[in-house]
């Protein structure tokens, strides 16, 4: 009977070390599957180098510690679709969860009037609610009709509405939103009367 070649054996307790290595990252074995990981290159890398000499034995060495990296960050990509990673990790947040709802974006266009005096930054009403605000460009008199025009975070910029602009529109040439006065309308005739 043949015996195997001590390089053989040397190769296969690399590849041991690098199986167990995987296996100390999916399962939590409280950092025995590591020791035994390492006894297995450290004695792999020994028997290269006695059978084979240094050149083979650094070889080894290398091959370890270039493959040792790559192979943990494999591991610990695969983990968190195991179900042992899906247990540890729990599950991922989706999109909708991290991006954090901002209810007054739904300001941004809408026409406010100023409460306080803007300079830069004082109190406006929107849709009867009170925000706080900062003017961009110049200052804002108490009873003036401000559009917002950017939201970010807590801060809500804001400037003087355009002519014809007034609470409750959201563009001057919007007919629907303008008042019967305003359109020239006097009375409406119902034609079917």
């Amino acid at each position: 009977m043949e015996s195997i070649d001590p390089l053989v054996w040397s190769g296969l307790l690399v590849l041991a070390g690098f199986a167990l290595l995987i296996l100390e990252v999916l399962l939590p074995s409280g950092g025995v599957l590591s020791i035994l990981s390492a006894s297995c290159f450290v004695a792999g890398i020994i028997i290269a180098f006695r059978s084979g000499g240094a050149t083979t034995g650094f070889t080894f060495i290398t091959i370890v510690l270039v493959l040792a990296p790559a192979v943990m960050t494999v591991a610990f990509r695969i983990l968190p679709k195991t179900a042992i990673g899906k247990a540890l990790l729990g599950e991922p947040p989706k999109g909708e969860d991290v991006v954090p709802s901002e209810p007054r974006r739904q300001l941004i266009g809408k026409v406010g009037i100023a409460r306080t005096k803007m300079l830069p930054s004082g109190s406006v009403e929107i849709d009867g609610q009170m925000v706080d605000a900062v003017a961009k460009g110049q200052s804002v008199e108490p009873g003036q009709n401000v559009q917002v025009l950017e939201v970010r975070g807590n801060r809500v910029v804001v400037r003087l509405a355009p002519e014809g602009m007034r609470p409750g529109t959201a563009a001057p040439d919007d007919l629907l939103n303008r008042s019967i006065e305003e359109l020239g309308i006097d009375s409406i005739d119902d034609p079917l009367a």
